[in-house]
């Protein structure tokens, strides 16, 4: 009966140890569990006190989810998808904002081998310029799809990168970003945003929400993921490849390859 009694001492504990992982969920019923395991797994990962507290008050994003399972216009033609994304309204708005500051762009291609053209579509798809730069909390949205089961390997790295822009000051708590917890002018992911941002002003703070350190951060990643400076950007052409990296759907890649040229041209 001790053997017995002892083998059942020894699964319940084991029960107890598998519940305390932090695990994933495809309802909010275990998010709270969750973000308490998680808590340990973020400060062994190096976040701070402010970060676990914006982790503590992070909520249970539903539109998140229910965006995340819906991302209709990525199966649109890329005529539908350029329609649909405004991209005529976006080439004429970017030729101005071009025309407008031309030191400005021409500086970024001289540091870093991005021409105008393709940052300027890129801030014109993702946040209209900055008008639109999302109205979901950044933490909980980016913490629900790293407890959400469908893609949490993917999303855990960017949690704690959200968790770290808390901590350094970038973000805060109840910042606003997408439904998918991009943030800024042009909608970075946490992670990237950590790697890659660039405090072009020199205020001493990396601010997404600043269109020139935006800009600079978007630059620095695309050239960090293998632009090529003076090589095209067009399907077959060298840094087709790299705008891939930005986004994996290959009608936003065309579209902005597109959008960029004439831009440019």
């Amino acid at each position: 009966m001790k053997r017995y009694a002892a083998l059942g001492v020894f699964l319940w504990l084991a029960g107890a140890g598998m519940a305390a992982a932090a695990s994933c969920g495809n309802t909010g019923s275990g998010f709270e569990t969750w973000k308490a395991n998680f808590a340990a797994q973020a400060k062994k990962a190096g976040v701070g006190n402010r970060g676990l507290q914006a982790l503590a008050q992070s909520q249970y994003a539903s539109r998140t989810i229910a965006a995340d399972r819906n991302q209709k216009s990525f199966r649109y033609s890329l005529s539908k998808f350029m329609q649909v994304r405004g991209a005529d309204t976006i080439v004429s708005q970017g030729r101005r904002r071009k025309a407008s500051n031309p030191n400005f762009y021409a500086a970024l291609e001289r540091q870093y081998g991005v021409p105008a053209g393709v940052l300027i579509a890129i801030h014109g798809m993702e946040t209209g310029f900055g008008n639109f730069m999302g109205d979901s909390r950044v933490v909980s949205a980016i913490t629900t799809l790293a407890y959400d089961c469908r893609r949490s390997s993917f999303f855990i790295p960017h949690a704690i990168g959200a968790l770290k822009l808390v901590d350094n000051g970038s973000i805060s708590a109840s910042t606003l970003g997408a439904r998918h917890g991009e943030l800024g002018h042009t909608q970075f992911l946490p992670g990237n945003a950590l790697t890659y941002g660039v405090d072009a002003t020199g205020d001493g703070r990396v601010d997404f929400y600043n269109v020139t350190d935006a800009l600079a951060s978007t630059a620095n990643y695309l050239r960090k993921k293998g632009w090529k400076p003076g090589k095209g950007y067009q399907e077959g052409q060298p840094n087709f490849r790299v705008i891939k990296e930005w986004n994996a759907a290959t009608v936003y890649q065309q579209a902005i390859a597109i959008m960029g040229a004439r831009i440019d041209g």
